[in-house]
């Protein structure tokens, strides 16, 4: 063979080597994106509607409606927190007009103090009256969201609280509101609220569940309604 030919046929196999190896190195980059696709879609699925539906001890929480509706929806919200003032005044009103009213849902509330130091304060006043009164609780409810002020600035004080349950004319015990509130009476109770919203997976507010489940648009009635109906068809099959 001549030297010539020795030349091509090295450079032929070299050329081979080399188209092995980009076959390789494509065929393992598509391994590594398939395999990190499967994974990303069972995080996804496990932290869908598909995952085990959250337990919640309702006969402690505040509630709107029936106690035995069979549909239970629960949201966890800060006093202090904007959006979910937003969800009072625009979702809300819709949930308890198509489900509330009509018994085919009731509507509960978890604090999720976090924002302020005042969002404790504002949920030990609500705490309050909701031990006092439990049907003044959501005239109260409406009236923190109504009435709420800067998200930066300390305005839930408790001059503040007891005098809004004053102009809501209240009916519960104003001087036993502010000894609550300063005594903390309800601390324990709001620890469990707050506890309940990390072994949930809540990190934000206003957050909703729906029979357990986390809904993933709170601000998206036509996605709740869809949610709504799936669990009252689940709860009709059983």
């Amino acid at each position: 063979m001549s030297k010539q030919e020795k030349r091509k046929a090295e450079l032929e196999h070299q050329k081979q080597k080399t188209r092995i190896l980009i076959v390789s190195t494509i065929a393992l980059v598509v391994i590594i994106f398939v395999g990190l696709f499967m994974l990303a879609a069972k995080d996804n699925s496990n932290s869908g509607s598909s995952a085990e539906p959250v337990s919640f001890n309702y006969s402690e929480l505040p509630r709107l409606g029936k106690e035995d509706a069979p549909v239970k929806i629960v949201e966890f919200g800060d006093f202090k927190c904007p959006a979910c003032a937003q969800f009072t005044g625009v979702i809300k009103p819709q949930i308890v007009q198509e489900y509330v009213n009509q018994d085919k849902a009731a509507f509960y509330f978890v604090n999720m103090a976090f924002i302020g130091p005042d969002s404790t304060t504002a949920s030990l006043a609500a705490l309050s009256v909701y031990h006092q009164n439990s049907d003044a609780f959501w005239t109260y409810y409406d009236a923190l969201y109504a009435n709420q002020g800067d998200e930066n600035k300390e305005w839930a004080t408790t001059d503040y609280l007891v005098d809004l349950a004053r102009k809501e004319s209240l009916p519960v015990d104003f001087d036993l509101l502010r000894k609550d509130i300063e005594d903390k009476t309800y601390m324990d109770e709001l620890q469990t609220d707050i506890d309940l919203a990390k072994n949930a997976g809540v990190s934000s507010t206003p957050t909703v569940f729906v029979n357990g489940v986390m809904v993933k648009e709170p601000f998206n009635i036509e996605a709740i309604d869809a949610q709504i109906k799936v669990a009252s068809e689940a709860v009709d099959a059983e």
